[in-house]
């Protein structure tokens, strides 16, 4: 099998099912997006800060492959068996916040992303997360998805959220508090 097929030459690609559609359709962006997200988890992955961490992020990286096979698939020709997001992945990460949370100072207030070059990573992977949660609901808007798929990614950008401020603590790293600047 080879990887190009000249398929795509002309601006359209296929959806699970078969159906053809332009490059730039809001489906493509969703899934496209989802598949940034988790090319972002892969670099948190080679920078974890433990064991556990990089299995935390491995498990969330199958369940936005698993996401992006719905995204992917005609809603109304896809008849492909593919897996199913549950309610059980969104307590997982649930659990990971509130495990993090226990070891961490209360927020007192909010930080410049930054500090060390894996926090950074971490505040980049929230906000493609944020984005991708954003394409995905408007998505929604045009054609019903499963809304635990819209709750998985809203909580796995509070996951990323707390995890940058797990790895900077683990690090060391230098926490700057945002100071309005009011003239």
């Amino acid at each position: 099998m080879k990887v190009y097929t000249r398929k795509g030459d002309e601006g359209k690609t296929g959806l699970i099912g078969g159906t053809r559609v332009p490059k730039f359709a809001l489906r493509i962006d969703a899934y496209g997006t989802v598949d940034e997200l988790n090319s972002y988890l892969g670099l948190l992955r080679d920078k974890a800060v433990d064991e556990s961490a990089k299995l935390m992020i491995i498990t969330i990286q199958d369940r936005l492959f698993t996401i992006g096979s719905w995204l992917a698939s005609d809603p109304e020709k896809g008849k492909m068996q593919l897996p199913e997001i549950l309610k059980e992945d969104i307590t997982l990460l649930e659990e990971e916040i509130d495990k993090m949370d226990e070891e961490l100072e209360p927020m007192r207030f909010f930080v410049l992303p930054g500090g060390h070059e894996t926090v950074s990573f971490c505040h980049i992977t929230r906000c493609v997360c944020r984005r991708a949660e954003r394409l995905v609901t408007e998505l929604n808007e045009e054609s019903k998805l499963n809304p635990l798929i819209m709750a998985y990614l809203n909580r796995l950008s509070d996951y990323l959220f707390v995890y940058g401020r797990f790895v900077s603590a683990k690090l060391g790293a230098e926490e700057i508090p945002w100071k309005p600047k009011m003239n």
